[in-house]
């Protein structure tokens, strides 16, 4: 069934007076439209609300932080105030780990929508990428205070900050043109996928730095295109942590996932919406 701010979706994406099917306006009209319903329904029907945008990320930073300086005494491991460094790479992580989980099922959860709205079907990733990226921005202030009460100094190198959100935001419109086709064609991935993820999680440089590392994994973790990307959030606080070839690595596998992920799409667009 198609209620409420479904039945505004598929007005606007009818309505003449906005453009063509694929016109810009329409499709950032119509992208703002899920984004906004997206978050309007994870908030309205939670009685915390915003702060579970916060509390995930929280709570495992504090365990996290437990667990290598209270309990294993941690001496070579990230940098100090350890708490920052780990909410730096963490938060997201909560934002890629987030997305990629809901391109899983992107089609099939709004397939009535999909088959019947004009506009680009890619709209129904980007919906994700974007209302998950805003739940990012609203778990900043977590490390915004603890940064500031464990001491922890803001350098120039903050200008890294847009660039890295902009990147991973490239980087997650490239797997979800991949992801999400796939896995309605076949189910096993959904799964699968969740795995990968877990792995992914102990394999990026999030408990720990890209110089941490040994060189044999370090030249390996090079080629996870979320190194460079966590890099540049994290030497807002710690220059140290700057690690070009990583940097460079994730610039161009990003937008190489971008352009695979056209690709894939377009092959995969009709198979997609016969399996719907």
């Amino acid at each position: 069934m198609v209620t409420g701010q479904d039945h505004r979706l598929v007005s606007v994406t009818s309505a003449p007076t906005v453009g063509a099917p694929g016109s810009p306006r329409r499709y950032a009209h119509s992208l703002w439209l899920l984004s906004a319903r997206d978050l309007r329904v994870r908030y309205a029907t939670s009685a915390l609300g915003y702060l579970w945008s916060v509390l995930d990320p929280l709570v495992m930073s504090i365990i996290y932080w437990f667990v290598f300086t209270q309990i294993f005494h941690r001496g070579h491991v990230g940098d100090q105030p350890y708490i920052v460094f780990l909410l730096s790479a963490l938060l997201p992580w909560v934002w890629f780990n987030a997305a990629v989980s809901d391109f899983t099922t992107a089609f099939n959860r709004d397939a009535r929508l999909v088959r019947s709205t004009a506009i680009p079907r890619s709209i129904w990733m980007n919906r994700i990428v974007l209302s998950k990226g805003i739940e990012f921005i609203y778990s900043l202030p977590v490390l915004a205070v603890f940064a500031i009460f464990t001491g922890a100094h803001l350098t120039w190198q903050v200008v890294w900050l847009p660039i890295a959100v902009i990147l991973q935001a490239v980087l997650l419109v490239g797997l979800g043109l991949i992801v999400a086709p796939l896995c309605v064609l076949w189910k096993d991935l959904e799964r699968t996928t969740r795995l990968v993820l877990r792995a992914l999680f102990y394999v990026s440089p999030i408990i720990y730095g890209m110089h941490d590392l040994p060189p044999i994994f370090k030249s390996i973790a090079i080629f996870n295109p979320l190194s460079g990307i966590f890099t540049m959030y994290r030497v807002a606080f710690f220059p140290n942590q700057w690690d070009t070839p990583a940097v460079v690595a994730s610039f161009i596998m990003s937008f190489a996932f971008l352009i695979v992920g056209l690709f894939v799409f377009r092959s995969l667009e009709r198979p997609v919406l016969k399996e719907l």
